[in-house]
C-alpha cells in the first residue's frame, strides 16, 4: 500500500489594509441596530414628535409600513436651515455636553434615528416654524430644499423601508403582523401621555384613535391618566386592577395593577415607564412580579402599567441604541419601591369595596324584592340570625376553627333549622317596618347561612349570594398571621406539646432536622431525633397547636430540604409558612357552626390579600341578584 502524500497547507487569506468605513454604510450597520422592522422606525419618529410638543399625532401606513410610514404632528417644527442637519449621523437639538447624556429628559437623545432610516428607506422631511411663512420639504436623496404647503408641526415621509437591503426585507413577515407591531409601538406611547392625541391609519382606514385628555392639576392628571388605560386598554382592565401609588425616597411609582383574577397566560399586557419611557428591564418586572408570588396561581402572568418617576441622574439610559433598556444607579432602591407598592395595592380585601356601596346596593335589593314578590323576606330580615359575641368567639379570636373534631360544630342536619329560623315568616305588612336603629351592621361578605357540602360557605349580602371556600380563606388567614408574627417578633411563637409526637423518619429527614434546627425554632417547631429512624415534634407554632404535628414537621422538613441550597430565605420562609397555613387550616368536611363561618367571614374582611389562598385560587366569589334572576330566568 503506497502512502499519501502529505497534504498542502491552507492558502493563507490575503490580508487586508484597515480604512475607514464609507458614511452611508455606518448609517446602515447603525440602522441594523436602530431599525429593525417597521415599528422601530414609527417608534423613533413618534419619540422625535414628542420631544417638539406635539399634542396631536398621525402615523399613516401602507402595506403595514413597509411602503410608506408618515408621522405627522403639531409640534415646534425645524428651521429650514437645521433640516439638512437634522439628517446628519449624531446630530440632535437634545444633548449638547455629558452632562445632559447623564440627565436625558427627552424621549431621543443619540441623533442616529433620522439618519439611520434614511440609509435605507425613501426620506422626505417637510416642517414649519411658527415664524416661517411656508414649510419646507427636504428630499433625503437628493439633498433638495423646495417650499411646501403645511401647518406648523413636521411630518416626516418614509418610503420602501430596506430597499437598499433586500435581504434585511425579506426577514420582515406578513403585512399584518408589521401593522399589529406598528400599534403597538404608538400604544406604548398612548399610555405615557394622556395629554397627546394619537390617530393611526393604515391603507386609507383608521384603525386606531386615543383623543388627548387635558389635565390642570395633580388630580387631573391621575383622571386623565386612568382615562388613558380605559381608552388603551379597555374598561375591562381599569374594573380588574387597583390604583398604584407610593412614594419611597427618591422613587415614585403609580399606575394600575392587575387582580390576581385578571391574569393571562402571556406577559402581553405589562408595561413599564420610567420617566414616560416605555422600558423592559429586570429589574421593574422581577419586582412586579414577586409582588404577585402569593396571590398568583400556577404560572399565570398578571397584567400591569406602572410608572415609575426618579431623577433621572440616577437612571442610565444611553445602554441600548433603541433606547428600551435602562440601568438604575441604585437598583434595589427601585426594586423595592416597586415591589412594596404593588404589594401594598393588592393586599386591601376587595370585600372592602364592596362595602361602599352596600347602602345602595340594599335599597336597590329592597326594591327588588318589594317589586319581584312582597312576600319574600329581604336580606334584612336575616337579623333574626344572632350571632354569639362573647369574647371567645370575637374576630380576633378564631381558636373554634381549630378545634379538634370530636369537640367540632353538630353536623349540618343540626345547623340547617338554624339557619332555616328566619324562614318562619313574619306578617307580609312587618316589612314595611323600619330597622331599629341597634340592627346589626352590614358586613361586605355578608350572614353566614349554611354550609354547602363540607367545603364552601354560603352567605347573604346587600348584593346577593356570597359562596366561600372555607379552607382557602382559612389557609389564607393562617399564612398572614404566620407572616406578621415571624416579621415582628424574629421567630413564630411556640406550644411546647404536652406529649412529643414521634414519626418514622427517613435518613433525608432526620438530616434535616439536625442540619436546620435553628431554621425550625424561627419557625416555632422544635423537631428533635429520638433515635436514628424516629423524631420527636416537642413544639409547634402557637397558631397551629390543634393541628396534626407529624403531618406539619414532614411537610416543612421536605421544604427545607427543597431550598437547602437555596439563598434567598425569605422566599424559603413564605413558602414554608404557606405550607405550615395549608396544614393548620380547616379542612374539608369539617361541620362548622354559624359563628364559626361567622367569624371566618369577619376575618377574611380584616385579612390582607385575602382574596386568594397561598397558592393563588379565589377564596370567595359574588353572585349578584341579578346574576341569580339571570339562572331562573326571572323577568323575562
Amino acid at each position: 500500500m503506497t502512502a499519501l502524500p502529505p497534504e498542502s497547507p491552507a492558502p493563507s487569506a490575503p490580508r487586508r489594509a484597515i480604512r475607514d468605513l464609507p458614511d452611508e454604510l455606518i448609517s446602515q450597520i447603525a440602522a441594523g441596530e436602530v431599525v429593525e422592522r417597521p415599528a422601530s422606525a414609527v417608534r423613533e419618529l413618534v419619540d422625535n414628535a414628542l420631544d417638539a410638543g406635539a399634542t396631536q399625532v398621525t402615523v399613516r401606513l401602507l402595506a403595514g409600513g413597509v411602503r410608506l410610514i408618515a408621522v405627522e404632528d403639531d409640534g415646534a417644527g425645524i428651521p429650514r436651515d437645521e433640516l439638512p442637519v437634522a439628517l446628519r449621523r449624531h446630530a440632535t437639538s437634545k444633548i449638547t455636553n455629558l452632562h445632559d447624556l447623564e440627565s436625558v429628559a427627552t424621549m431621543g437623545f443619540r441623533g442616529e434615528a433620522l439618519a439611520a432610516i434614511a440609509s435605507v428607506s425613501e426620506l422626505a422631511l417637510l416642517s414649519r416654524t411658527a415664524e416661517q411663512p411656508s414649510a419646507v420639504l427636504l428630499d433625503a436623496r437628493s439633498g433638495e430644499l423646495r417650499p411646501a404647503a403645511r401647518s406648523q408641526g413636521t411630518t416626516v415621509e418614509v418610503k420602501e423601508l430596506f430597499f437598499s437591503t433586500p435581504a434585511r426585507r425579506k426577514f420582515l413577515k406578513s403585512d399584518a403582523t408589521e401593522l399589529a407591531h406598528c400599534v403597538e409601538a404608538v400604544r406604548r406611547h398612548a399610555l405615557a401621555r394622556p395629554d397627546v392625541g394619537f390617530a393611526i391609519w393604515h391603507e386609507g382606514k383608521l384603525v386606531e384613535q386615543w383623543r388627548a385628555t387635558l389635565s390642570a392639576g395633580d388630580g387631573d392628571a391621575q383622571a386623565a391618566l386612568q382615562q388613558r388605560l380605559a381608552d388603551v386598554l379597555g374598561e375591562d382592565f381599569i374594573r380588574e386592577s387597583v390604583p398604584v401609588q407610593l412614594r419611597s425616597g427618591a422613587v415614585t411609582v403609580t399606575g394600575r395593577a392587575g387582580l390576581p383574577d385578571a391574569a393571562r397566560s402571556r406577559a402581553d399586557q405589562q408595561f413599564c415607564y420610567v420617566n414616560g419611557r416605555f422600558v423592559r428591564d429586570k429589574v421593574l418586572t422581577h419586582a412586579a412580579r414577586s409582588a404577585y408570588e402569593d396571590v398568583l396561581h400556577g404560572h399565570r402572568q398578571p397584567v400591569y402599567a406602572l410608572y415609575v418617576q426618579i431623577d433621572p441622574l440616577r437612571v442610565d439610559v444611553n445602554v441600548h441604541p433603541t433606547k428600551i433598556e435602562v440601568r438604575f444607579r441604585d437598583s434595589r432602591e427601585v426594586h423595592q419601591a416597586v415591589r412594596h407598592a404593588v404589594e401594598n395595592a393588592l393586599a386591601v380585601p376587595r370585600a372592602q369595596a364592596l362595602a361602599s356601596n352596600s347602602v345602595a346596593a340594599t335599597a336597590e335589593f329592597t326594591a327588588h324584592s318589594k317589586v319581584t314578590n312582597p312576600l319574600t323576606p329581604n336580606w334584612q330580615a336575616q337579623a333574626a340570625i344572632r350571632f354569639d359575641e362573647r369574647p371567645g368567639h370575637k374576630v380576633s379570636d378564631l381558636q373554634a376553627l381549630w378545634g379538634t373534631p370530636a369537640t367540632a360544630s353538630p353536623p349540618i342536619s343540626a345547623i340547617a333549622p338554624a339557619a332555616a329560623a328566619p324562614a318562619a315568616a313574619p306578617p307580609p305588612q312587618s316589612l314595611a317596618v323600619p330597622a331599629p336603629a341597634n340592627a346589626e351592621p352590614s358586613w361586605p361578605l355578608g350572614r353566614a347561612l349554611a354550609q354547602l357540602q363540607g367545603v364552601y360557605i354560603l352567605a347573604e349580602n346587600a348584593q346577593g349570594l356570597v359562596l366561600v371556600d372555607m379552607h382557602a380563606a382559612h389557609e389564607r388567614i393562617v399564612y398572614e398571621r404566620l407572616k406578621s408574627q415571624a416579621d415582628q417578633s424574629a421567630r413564630i411563637a411556640s406550644q411546647p406539646l404536652l406529649i412529643p409526637a414521634t414519626f418514622a423518619a427517613t435518613p433525608e429527614e432526620v438530616a434535616t432536622a439536625e442540619a436546620h434546627a435553628d431554621t425550625l425554632a424561627l419557625l416555632g417547631l422544635e423537631v428533635a431525633p429520638f433515635s436514628p429512624r424516629t423524631l420527636a415534634v416537642r413544639a409547634v407554632p402557637t397558631q397551629l397547636a390543634q393541628g396534626n404535628p407529624v403531618e406539619l414537621a414532614r411537610s416543612v422538613l421536605a421544604e427545607l430540604a427543597e431550598h437547602e441550597a437555596s439563598t434567598v430565605l425569605q422566599r424559603a420562609r413564605n413558602e414554608i409558612l404557606a405550607t405550615m397555613a395549608c396544614h393548620g387550616a380547616v379542612r374539608a368536611n369539617r361541620r362548622l357552626t354559624l359563628d364559626e363561618m361567622h367569624a371566618l367571614l369577619r376575618q377574611m374582611e380584616a385579612t390582607e390579600r385575602s382574596d386568594q389562598c397561598n397558592h393563588g385560587r379565589p377564596t370567595w366569589r359574588q353572585l349578584s341578584m341579578k346574576e341569580l334572576d339571570a339562572l331562573f330566568l326571572r323577568g323575562r
